[in-house]
């Protein structure tokens, strides 16, 4: 597939609520906005459908991803403005009952081009705040997803994969030139490690990062960092959108960029060598 150049991205960061109908009435908006300044590609953040951590009320509203209102709304935003979107992802219900953190990325016609589950779950002990288990509604995603796009094959994932590099580096020798990161970090973890492990994944794979943030307090009690961000190959942050929301940035990436990081560190491409074996390490 031929790649042309350049691509205009909208960069989203949203404070989601917890009804599908507020953040289709944002996403609208932005959508708008996006369409107007010239973007090819609408990348939203992760739970931008919906952010409801209530058992009760979260279960009445999600669906299956073939019924779900906020895919369908962007489905019909992107073949409104003639815009690819990235839903970030929405909470939809997976054949076993429990939930899936669910991305579509949809093309200009409004068709579903790839679909992505949600592989490693965030299930930690942060120092001085309750666990946190994605894990106890939500169920694994199975699979990577390499979408075929006008520009190149993207890599999708979300949030918390940003801690497994090895899933960067299959996506980039798989011929990758942009990697999806939709997030809704927490404020502790966002402070740490957001930036430095969102530059580190740009560089070890020589791939644009698009990360759309969720920023602020939510409807459901959480907050988000916020300081969505776009890096280049090198490693150089494109934009960093702060703390607030909704807020929306335009950026021109120059996907000449990634055959230029790759030529001249290529690192990415090389497979272990065959005397590293993890079983021997003493």
């Amino acid at each position: 597939m031929t790649q042309s150049l350049t691509l205009r991205v909208a960069l989203a960061q949203m404070c989601s609520s917890d009804t599908h109908e507020a953040n289709i009435a944002t996403v609208s908006a932005l959508a708008t906005d996006a369409a107007a300044g010239g973007a090819q590609l609408l990348a939203l953040p992760e739970v931008a459908g919906l952010m409801n951590r209530n058992p009760e009320t979260s279960a009445r509203q999600v669906v299956v991803a073939e019924d779900d209102p906020f895919i369908a709304a962007c489905r019909d935003l992107a073949a409104k403005h003639g815009l690819y979107i990235h839903t970030g992802s929405t909470p939809v219900r997976g054949p076993d009952g429990r939930f899936l953190n669910h991305a579509t990325l949809i093309d200009a016609t409004g068709g579903i081009v790839a679909e992505y589950d949600k592989i490693h779950l965030f299930d930690v002990a942060l120092e001085g705040q309750a666990p946190i288990g994605e894990s106890k509604r939500f169920a694994p995603g199975t699979r990577a997803t390499l979408a075929q796009t006008p520009w190149g094959p993207f890599g999708l994932s979300i949030c918390y994969d940003l801690r497994f590099p090895y899933l960067y580096r299959a996506y980039a020798q798989a011929g990758a030139v942009l990697m999806f990161i939709p997030s809704a970090f927490t404020v502790p973890t966002g402070q740490a490690h957001w930036e430095v492990l969102l530059r580190a994944r740009a560089i070890e794979t020589g791939s644009f990062v698009l990360a759309a943030a969720q920023a602020g307090h939510h409807a459901d009690g959480r907050q988000t960092y916020g300081h969505a961000l776009a890096v280049d190959p090198w490693g150089a942050v494109l934009a960093d959108l702060g703390e607030g929301a909704p807020i929306l940035r335009l950026i021109d990436l120059d996907l000449g960029a990634v055959a230029r990081a790759r030529a001249q560190i290529p690192s990415w491409g090389a497979a272990p060598p065959d005397w590293f074996d993890p079983s021997r390490i003493g």
